[in-house]
This record gives C-alpha cells, sequence and structure tokens, in this order.
C-alpha cells in the first residue's frame, strides 16, 4: 500500500489526504516498500554397519572388523524448532517483517529441514525492498514483486503451523512479532519526542499495531514500513478462520479472494481511517496469503500445467495492462501506488513460483555446496524482521554519514559520493551493524539463546 496516499494514519487508497511537508533529502530515494525459512524434508539417513562376531572358541583373533557401508552424503541442517514453538516470517515480513521468520518444522513423518528455495526467495525479497527504497525505481515490483511473495511464504507456514491448536500458534507468533517491533519502535517513539511530538491514546498502536501507528513527519520514513506488520498481524489473526474456509472449496476460496479488491476499488472503498487502510492491505495480499494454504495442502500440485500457466499468465498480463493504463491515478506504473494492478500481477507472478516448487520438487540444495552464500542466506532469514525494521534507518542515516566523506579531499577525489550506489552501499554496512547490534531480540523473542549472529 502507498504511504503517499495516507500520511500518517488516515486515508485508504484513491482517497486523496494532504501530505505532510519535510525536507527533501539531498541524497534522496522515494518509494515505499511493502518485511521465513521454511522446512524441507528429507528422508532418515541410516548409517547401518555389521559387526563380525567373536568365534566361541577362546582363541584371539585379534580385533573384530566392521562391514561399512558408504556414508550418504546429508546436507547441513539448522537446529530445528522445538515442535511447541512455530516460526515466524518477517518478513518481512515478517511477515514480517516482517513476517517473519525461523523455519517450520516439517511433516511428522520426515525430519525437519531448511528448504533453501524458500529461503532464497525471502532473502532476494529483502533485497529488493532496500533497493527500492534506496533508488525508487517503479519497475523493481515487476520483476519481483516482494511483498506478494512473503506474504505468500507467511501464509505456508501458517498453514503448517495451524496442525497444531489454534490459540497457542496465534500467541506464539505474536510472542516472536512484537518484541523485536517494541524494541525497534522505543528508539523510534523517543527520536520523535525530541522531535516536538508527542502520542496521544494513539499510542497503543505502538504496542500491539492492529492499526496504522501514529506519528510525526520528521520519523515518516521510519514508520511507514509499518503496515506490512500491521497487514501480517491481521492475517495471523484471521488464518484460523480463514484456513477452515479455504478446506472447505480450496479452488473457488482461492479464486474468490481477487474479488474484495475489485470491490474496494469500484463498489466501497472502505472508510477513512485505520481500519480502511488495513482493508485494502488485506484485500491487496488476500490471494497470496491463500496460495500459501494452497500450497502447504498440495492443492497446486494437482492441479493441470496448462491450467496453472494460463491462469498465471493471464494474471500478469492483466496486472501490468492496469498499472500501465492507469498511471494518470497515481502518476507512475509503480505497482506500490496501484493495488488493484498489485493483487493480480502478484497472484499470477507467486502463482507461478509455489507451483514450480511443489512441481517440480525444487529445493535448491545445491545451495549449501556455497557455504558463504548459504551462510547470507542464512543470515537473512533468520533477521529478517530486523532487517525489515531496520533497514530504512539505515538509509536514512547513510546521508548524513556520506556528506562527512566530502570533507576528506581523498575521499572526495576518489569516491563516488554524489552516485546513490555508494549510499546503497553505506547503507547495507549499516543494516549488517544493525543485525548484529539488534538481531538478538529475535533470539529472545523466540526463546533462544541470544547470538550476534544465527548459527
Amino acid at each position: 500500500m502507498s504511504w503517499e496516499q495516507q500520511p500518517g494514519y488516515g486515508g485508504g487508497y484513491g482517497q486523496p489526504q494532504q501530505q505532510p511537508q519535510y525536507p527533501q533529502q539531498p541524497y534522496g530515494y522515494d518509494g515505499y516498500g511493502q518485511p521465513q525459512p521454511y522446512g524441507q524434508p528429507q528422508q532418515p539417513s541410516p548409517y547401518p554397519y555389521q559387526q563380525q562376531q567373536q568365534p566361541p572358541q577362546y582363541v584371539d583373533y585379534g580385533p573384530p572388523v566392521y562391514a561399512t557401508a558408504p556414508l550418504p552424503v546429508v546436507e547441513p541442517e539448522l537446529e530445528p524448532e522445538p515442535e511447541t514453538e512455530p516460526e515466524t516470517e518477517p518478513v518481512v515480513e515478517s511477515e514480517a517483517v516482517v513476517e517473519e521468520v525461523v523455519e517450520e518444522a516439517a511433516p511428522a513423518v520426515k525430519p525437519a529441514g531448511r528448504d533453501r528455495y524458500f529461503d532464497t526467495l525471502r532473502a532476494v525479497a529483502l533485497i529488493r525492498v532496500v533497493t527500492y527504497h534506496t533508488f525508487g525505481w517503479a519497475w523493481c515490483g515487476m520483476v519481483f514483486p516482494s511483498m506478494g511473495i512473503m506474504f505468500g511464504l507467511a501464509g505456508t507456514l501458517m498453514a503448517k503451523s495451524l496442525e497444531r491448536p489454534a490459540f497457542k500458534v496465534v500467541k506464539s507468533r505474536m510472542r516472536r512479532l512484537l518484541p523485536p517491533f517494541w524494541f525497534w519502535g522505543f528508539f523510534v517513539l523517543v527520536a520523535m519526542m525530541i522531535h516536538d511530538w508527542m502520542p496521544g491514546w494513539q499510542i497503543i498502536f505502538w504496542v500491539v499495531p492492529v492499526g496504522d501507528p501514529p506519528g510525526n513527519a520528521w520519523g515518516l520514513q521510519a514508520w511507514e514500513i509499518l503496515w506490512y506488520l500491521r497487514t501480517y498481524l491481521w492475517f495471523v489473526l484471521l488464518s484460523p478462520a480463514l484456513l477452515w474456509i479455504f478446506r472447505k472449496a480450496p479452488i473457488p476460496v482461492l479464486l474468490l479472494t481477487l474479488v474484495p479488491i475489485v470491490v474496494l476499488k469500484y463498489v466501497w472503498a472502505g472508510p477513512d481511517n485505520r481500519f480502511g487502510n488495513a482493508l485494502w492491505d488485506l484485500s491487496t495480499y488476500l490471494f497470496c496469503w491463500i496460495l500459501g494454504f494452497a500450497h502447504r495442502d498440495g492443492v497446486l500440485q494437482k492441479l493441470k500445467p496448462f491450467l496453472v500457466v494460463t491462469l498465471s499468465v493471464a494474471a500478469i498480463v492483466f496486472g501490468g495492462w492496469y498499472a500501465f493504463t492507469h498511471q494518470a491515478e497515481a502518476g507512475t506504473y509503480d505497482l506500490d501506488e496501484n493495488p488493484l494492478a498489485q493483487t493480480y500481477w502478484s497472484a499470477g507472478y507467486v502463482m507461478l513460483l509455489m507451483w514450480a516448487k511443489a512441481y517440480f520438487a525444487i529445493d535448491f540444495a545445491w545451495l549449501t555446496r556455497f557455504k558463504r552464500l548459504d551462510r547470507i542466506v542464512t543470515i537473512f532469514n533468520s533477521r529478517a524482521v530486523t532487517i525489515y525494521l531496520w533497514h530504512e534507518i539505515a538509509l536514512v542515516l547513510a546521508v548524513p554519514l556520506t556528506d562527512q566523506f566530502w570533507k576528506v579531499p581523498a575521499f572526495e577525489k576518489w569516491l563516488p559520493l554524489g552516485s546513490q550506489w555508494f549510499m546503497f552501499g553505506i547503507g547495507w554496512i549499516l543494516i549488517a551493524l544493525f543485525i548484529v547490534l539488534c538481531g538478538w531480540v529475535e533470539d529472545v523473542a523466540a526463546k533462544k539463546k541470544p547470538r550476534l549472529l544465527p548459527s
């Protein structure tokens, strides 16, 4: 959902609002993106051996000899989560940001493991979000619709988690999401108060973000990304009912999830308040979330390839056509500014990714052969909420930090200080610093031993 359409905490899509005025950054990066590891089942790896028996006679035949079968190559696994603690997405994305963001257990008949295909998708989604917030390229969402992908992955994990009691699952998801949010929010709130802002009763949304948390224009770039956590939290709360409805009639329900966004666009735009904002975002990504259910339940794998490809391409074509033919409404073809186009483009794109995963059994197990790359993917997934929450602050701090480089003649002469790519690099250095300094909060939220970097 575009934050240009909802300054502060009011307003929904398609409802003009007065934009807050605040100084333009000298290096600038506009556009706002819309923040889980997964269990990959593996076959048991027995290590059979047979020991020769000593003959009954009292004769020394030397040490016993073992006939050992060749040991199979086993892909490295991360420490599985306790069965009572479901994973989060965070994204983020969460999914969370969010959401969101430690791996779910695999089916009970197989040992838990990592699905590096989904892990890689989430890592790329987070990189795309940071890239979009740095450069503001409108085409980023079409090349890789990060938020739709992250909601799809979160829906898959939620369907798996709900094999356990729903109350415990929802409680665990909130516990994993809220402490990192509170830790981050403390610094943002204090900074905004220093800059002449005092919250009213709406500060409750800084405790449980079921609505857009309030803030001032000075801190807009930091707190505008919270729409993802708010949407993810609502999906978590609604998932027990949504999953029950979906399993009554999977295909019809999946197709019907594309209808609410059309109703909001052409029939009823919803109320002009926090509830209206949430309604637009839920409608935009409802299909992707339910698509995660369909993947988990094996519905996608049963569909005919021709049908899946045809429907996916049709949705992508319609979403792209609508984005380019309705630029006058938002002044751009950016999907983040056009919820209807975002819904259908993301629906087709994510369906292809999910279906390919199920139909071709893609797991990206080869990634473990590249230890450094595999390590980076692991860090992105284990610290997804941290990356999503702190990346905008990192990009904001990159601007004054870059200004200091101009004061050094050698840096001014040899470094591309005027390039956004330089600020992009500085931003990632600061993100890495935040991962080390703040990522441990995700471990505490997951009832794990705090670590500077995930194992």
